[in-house]
């Protein structure tokens, strides 16, 4: 019958071996005739006996050898499921879909709440995706936690193939695919990983940030009680966590605290920052500190490093903030105040003499701003070459795209005998005249994806940095000579400081003067943003320079298609949360919709109500954005989080790959996440 057992293989073979015996019996027995007749018979009643024994008990007793074979194969698999059942690991067994057939004993005391089969996998483990492992992929390991606890989940595909003749997967065969799982408690394991890295060192710098300022705001007699008062407040909060507060210099200190009590620190968003500026006692300006910590580093000192790299973050986006850099990753905290103008131009005539110093060992210089470049840039960019000029040097300003709020300014180095025609050069141009021998100055950017030409960067070691942006995580570095000061209201102001250290009566032509003015009045929206009492000193010493207010205001005057792009932006502006004004410049029929969009979103600012506007316009297959404020909320954060910067009250990003609306959408969603935060 074709539902009878059949025995097959080597098994089959051994058990036939009577039959085969008796081939050889009758063998024997056939020669037995030819030497004799009567052994012949005799041998021939003996194989009879013997085949008549064979085939009965190849026949008649095959069923019971086929009884005590299923009977061993029966008790083998108990025995099998019996260990697998008390196996001290837990296991299951599990279909190709994922559910749940078979688990051990040690499994259930696992899931004891959940021991009902034909459940999926994931029900158990919601950490799981749907498809734990792919078709092509034979194991899969995943980290799962189940009632407090954390599990290594080992997934492993076995299979099981049955076929009628044994020969592969034919007609009449199956195959049928199960998934072994096993459980491995890390708990324990986990739980000490953690508390080794809670016991880690995190090392700390703090820098009071307008320590003179404070101090002499108020009388001399007071200063003391000032600075036990900051004094008692650092140390009083550091030590609720446990940490050590040293201090090493009259406005500085260092910190030391164990890494478990970084979260507090970060769930208040460091409230010593805002705590510390509670401190009056009859000074004008309150004193505001910046907070670096490094941690995640290979050893104490590499994380002191990282703590030093971060206060430089800091006090290079304007201090009154906290940096934590972990490995590669960099945080940001605070920063919601605007950052104090030093009233000292100190560190002006320093940067201005050390760059004097590197211009007079160069032959070739090459100056560079940022891409789609603006008044600022290319203002800082003709101040800096009018200090080579000055120093005899030949220099070339890196120059791509002319916008049409350049153009007005360049017409007029263009064609002029007292410029030589490669004053400008393209980006190309400079690459084949660069060599390491040359010197290079990045001027209004600090990003090297943003600048004009970034392979210079790679080609020229010398690099300077003057920039009047806060820093990125991605700034340049490598740089001899780093000037970069956020509370500057532009990088013309910063230029024009430069220069007046820089030479022994430096006089600058009257065309460069305008476009330095022209970067200031940019940049500051006509001396109404971020100006203080050395913005009008520098505007001062252009003016004086022949520097002409009327040219300037002349120059940047609108087309009428500018015009209406500009008044378009505001009629379609969105009110946000009551406070933030988001719209699209449409850029057809407009040369520079970029710039049309800042100046967009700077007009938005004067509807009563606003505290932020966010322009989006649409240029070159990518989704530009400008942010402007007046104080109240820090839309570099804001533009930081879209994968831009810039300023508290002015900044940028670039979108790619993505539509104006979902850029809008981002926005909003970017806004809704810092309003649930506090970050505003």
């Amino acid at each position: 019958m074709k539902n009878d057992m059949k025995l097959k293989g080597w098994l089959q073979r051994f058990l036939g071996w009577p039959l085969y015996m008796g081939i050889l019996v009758l063998a024997m027995t056939a020669a037995a005739y030819v030497f004799e007749l009567k052994a012949g018979l005799i041998c021939t009643v003996l194989a009879a006996v013997y085949l008549v024994i064979a085939f009965w008990f190849y026949f008649a007793k095959r069923p019971l050898v086929m009884r005590e074979l299923l009977l061993f194969a029966v008790n083998h698999a108990q025995i099998q499921k019996q260990l697998l059942s008390d196996l001290d690991v837990p296991y299951a067994l599990l279909d190709e879909q994922g559910r749940v057939l078979w688990i051990n004993k040690a499994f259930g005391m696992v899931v004891r709440k959940d021991k009902s089969l034909r459940r999926r996998i994931t029900d158990l483990f919601p950490e799981l995706p749907p498809r734990p492992f792919s078709d092509s992929e034979e194991e899969a390991v995943w980290d799962v936690a189940y009632e407090n606890r954390f599990y290594r989940l080992h997934l492993k595909n076995i299979y099981m193939t049955a076929d009628e003749e044994d020969e592969g997967e034919e007609e009449g065969g199956f195959r049928v695919g199960l998934i072994a799982a096993y459980l491995f408690d890390e708990t324990e394991k986990i739980r000490f990983q953690q508390e080794i890295e809670n016991q880690k060192l995190v090392a700390g710098l703090i820098y009071l940030d307008n320590y003179e300022e404070a101090l002499e705001s108020i009388e001399e007699v007071r200063r003391s009680l000032l600075v036990a008062l900051i004094d008692r407040k650092i140390n009083k909060y550091f030590a609720s966590i446990g940490g050590v507060v040293r201090k090493t210099e009259k406005d500085k200190y260092f910190l030391a605290i164990k890494k478990r009590y970084m979260e507090t620190l970060t769930a208040s968003r460091f409230s010593l920052l805002e705590d510390v500026k509670t401190v009056n006692i009859g000074n004008d300006m309150a004193v505001t500190l910046s907070i670096g910590l490094g941690m995640g580093g290979g050893s104490y000192i590499q994380n002191y490093e990282y703590a030093r790299t971060a206060i430089d973050m800091a006090l290079g986006r304007g201090g009154d903030q906290a940096v934590v850099k972990d490995g590669e990753t960099i945080n940001y905290y605070g920063g919601k105040s605007q950052s104090q103008e030093k009233n000292t131009r100190v560190k002006a005539r320093v940067k201005a003499h050390a760059l004097r110093e590197l211009l007079e060992t160069r032959e070739k210089i090459f100056i560079m701003g940022h891409k789609i470049g603006d008044a600022d840039s290319l203002g800082a960019g003709v101040g800096i070459y009018r200090a080579c000029a000055t120093l005899n040097k030949k220099a070339h300003i890196v120059l791509n795209d002319i916008t049409t709020s350049v153009r007005p300014v360049l017409e007029r180095f263009k064609n002029n005998p007292d410029y030589p025609e490669d004053m400008f050069i393209r980006g190309e141009r400079a690459i084949e005249l660069a060599d390491d021998s040359a010197l290079l100055v990045v001027v209004d950017v600090n990003r090297p994806s943003l600048t004009e030409c970034s392979p210079l960067l790679g080609m020229i070691p010398t690099v300077v940095v003057l920039d009047h942006h806060r820093q990125t995580s991605d700034s340049i570095s490598g740089a001899v000579l780093s000037y970069v000061e956020p509370y500057a209201s532009s990088a013309c102001e910063m230029v024009a400081e430069i220069l007046q250290y820089i030479g022994d009566n430096i006089r600058i032509r009257q065309a460069e003067a305008d476009a330095m003015y022209s970067g200031i009045v940019i940049d500051t929206n006509n001396f109404m943003n971020k100006t203080g009492v050395r913005t009008f000193e520098a505007a001062a010493f252009l003016r004086r320079n022949g520097a002409d207010v009327t040219r300037v205001r002349k120059i940047f005057r609108d087309s009428m298609s500018d015009y209406k792009a500009k008044a378009e932006a505001v009629r379609r502006a969105e009110i946000f949360e009551d406070a933030f004004a988001i719209s699209v410049c449409p850029a057809e029929g407009v040369e520079s919709p970029t710039i049309i969009g800042a100046q967009a979103a700077n007009e938005l600012l004067n509807i009563v109500g606003i505290k932020a506007s966010v322009v989006l316009t649409e240029y070159q297959n990518k989704i530009y954005l400008s942010a402007r404020s007046i104080d109240e909320v820090n839309v570099q954060v804001m533009m930081e989080k879209l994968g831009g910067g810039g300023h508290m009250s002015v900044a940028g990003a670039q979108l790619k790959g993505c539509t104006v609306d979902e850029a809008k959408a981002r926005v909003k969603e970017t806004i809704k996440t810092m309003l649930d935060g506090g970050e505003i």
